[in-house]
């Protein structure tokens, strides 16, 4: 009987369709377990082709090179080295199956398939995969391995399942995206229920990085059967964990304790997870850097400073773009930002192109007062400007607009809007506010901006404003947003009616009118650039909304 092994926890990166770059990072992964004596590793959910694959796990060529790649990682198993407990998707007679495939001797010994297919939030498994049975156990090396993935530990029954037909320890692969205080709710929710339902340890494993709008924060960790935590690995980092299995005298199988990584809390978690979207998708798409406007406002302070703390102060390049409307304050900040960061600050003025505008336009716009339109028209020209400085240069362009603004469409489409990523797009101001106070006194645990304070307290504390007109204020157009922030986390968020809101202590026509601004501005919305997932609805794969729509709840 089997009384000892020795689990390598690989809480690694992906990148999306790249199964070459994937197997090659698996094997060298596994080249380091087995110098340290591994009987088995495992990878995260789909790690040979990415997680979350969306529609391009569709394309039949992509599972036809994923099984090979499977089998060439198979044959490299015939060295007598660990086994590997390899993610991947697995056609079979016309369906796709999201799978993990067992591999040791040179062979693929046994499949197991998700069962648990999750379609809500940011989800859509069921439009690309089948559901598979309940698994059965897989016996390796004597032990008993229950494979439930990802998605199958948040129900009972399919652990119950693996129980009743004599699992011994469970091995949770994950691809489990961020969000705030999520990883409580695995440890201390959902995985403890499953230890006391079963009896059983669970070795959860998750991925990291950043794919688009999600990121993955790994955190992966051992609960032992009384529940406790054996292991806590790191988050947000790539991390091989080596975990030694042993057979109590009742039957049942403990994991040695080892190092508890301590996680980071709010705001350090969400800072770290723009860091860390932003990063992976500029290197991804290889873009040299980035290019954003610097207002002397804290969203483009913040937005700054993420920048700079995920790819380094020589790979961006902030600019001023001064109107008449600017004010000197407004310069000195910006400029302030840029030299405690280190980056690159032109100054290129606006005024040259709003004269051209309002010239052209003077005989279509005679009969009509000045509005709103000519304030659109210098965000505009800002959007144009930085469009052509990253068409030139290469740099991506980061919009800095926060979910407040953007609930309520308090942006410019085709002005401060356009750009290919916005670190704060799931960010309201009060968590814009909360973030900056907080770096402004801490370096991220994976930055690379500098220490101390990135942007001058007065930005932090001087009311906001676009300044696109004369002692223009955000408090003009908007409630307060410690009253607006409340309000649309009600109506985003959690779904609530006008009536639940009012019955919260709010006023119901300011309640009325927010549900309006929000429902309006979902055409802008659409048109925005993906951003970094940070709450449990952020705008685009979770909320998705008609444009056209006359429901309201007040």
């Amino acid at each position: 009987m089997t009384t000892r092994l020795i689990i390598a926890m690989a809480q690694l990166n992906q990148a999306m369709g790249d199964i070459a770059g994937n197997a090659e990072a698996m094997l060298a992964s596994r080249a380091d377990a087995a110098a340290q004596g591994a009987d088995l590793i495992v990878y995260p959910e789909l790690q040979l082709i990415g997680y979350p694959p969306e529609d391009l796990v569709l394309k039949p060529a992509l599972a036809a090179r994923a099984e090979i790649a499977l089998r060439d990682l198979a044959k490299a198993t015939a060295d007598g080295g660990p086994a590997m407990l390899v993610g991947t998707v697995i056609a079979n007679q016309g369906l796709l199956f999201n799978c993990v495939a067992l591999l040791d001797g040179g062979e693929i010994v046994a499949i197991r398939q998700k069962r648990e297919l999750p379609n809500y939030g940011t989800f859509d498994e069921k439009r690309l995969f089948a559901p598979g049975p309940l698994p059965d156990p897989v016996e390796f090396r004597g032990v008993k391995l229950g494979l439930p993935i990802c998605e199958d530990i948040w129900f009972p029954f399919v652990a119950a399942h693996l129980a009743e037909r004599g699992a011994e320890i469970l091995i949770n692969v994950n691809g489990s995206p961020y969000e705030v205080d999520k990883d409580d709710r695995r440890v201390n929710g959902v995985c403890a229920a499953r230890v006391r339902e079963t009896g059983l340890p669970i070795l959860y494993l998750n991925r990291v990085g950043g794919q688009d709008e999600l990121v993955f924060d790994g955190a992966s960790f051992v609960l032992e059967r009384d529940g406790t935590v054996a292991h806590m690995l790191p988050d947000w980092e790539e991390s091989l964990r080596i975990t030694q299995w042993r057979r109590e005298a009742d039957g049942g199988w403990c994991c040695v304790p080892g190092e508890v990584h301590s996680l980071d809390e709010a705001p350090a978690d969400i800072y770290n997870a723009m860091l860390v979207g932003l990063r992976d998708y500029v290197n991804r798409n290889r873009f040299p850097g980035v290019v954003l406007g610097l207002s002397g406002g804290i969203d483009s302070a913040l937005s700054a400073a993420v920048a700079v703390d995920a790819l380094g102060a020589d790979r961006v390049w902030c600019v001023m773009l001064p109107s008449r409307f600017t004010s000197a304050e407004s310069l000195e900040d910006a400029a302030e930002c840029a030299r405690l960061l280190g980056c690159r600050l032109d100054d290129i003025p606006i005024m040259p192109a709003v004269a051209a505008f309002d010239e052209m336009l003077t005989n279509s716009f005679a009969d009509r007062a000045v509005d709103i339109t000519e304030e659109n028209i210098q965000s505009r020209i800002r959007g144009v400007t930085l469009m052509a400085l990253s068409n030139k240069f290469g740099h991506m362009l980061l919009t800095t607009g926060n979910k407040s603004e953007m609930s309520v469409g308090y942006a410019t489409i085709y002005g401060d809007m356009a750009g290919g990523y916005s670190v704060l797009k799931d960010a309201y101001k009060t968590t814009v506010f909360d973030l900056s106070r907080w770096r402004n006194v801490q370096r991220p645990s994976l930055g690379l901006g500098p220490d101390g304070p990135v942007m001058p307290e007065r930005v932090i504390t001087k009311p906001p404003t676009a300044e696109l007109r004369d002692n223009q204020k955000d408090a003009d157009s908007l409630p307060p947003y410690e009253v607006l922030d409340p309000i649309l986390y009600g109506l985003v968020e959690q779904e609530l009616a006008v009536d639940q809101l009012v019955a919260r202590g709010f006023d119901r026509d300011t309640v009325v009118r927010i549900e309006r601004l929000l429902y309006v501005a979902e055409y802008k919305r659409r048109q925005s650039p993906p951003g970094v997932k940070l709450g449990g609805r952020n705008f685009g794969r979770d909320r998705r909304y008609p444009i056209t729509n006359a429901f309201r709840t007040g």
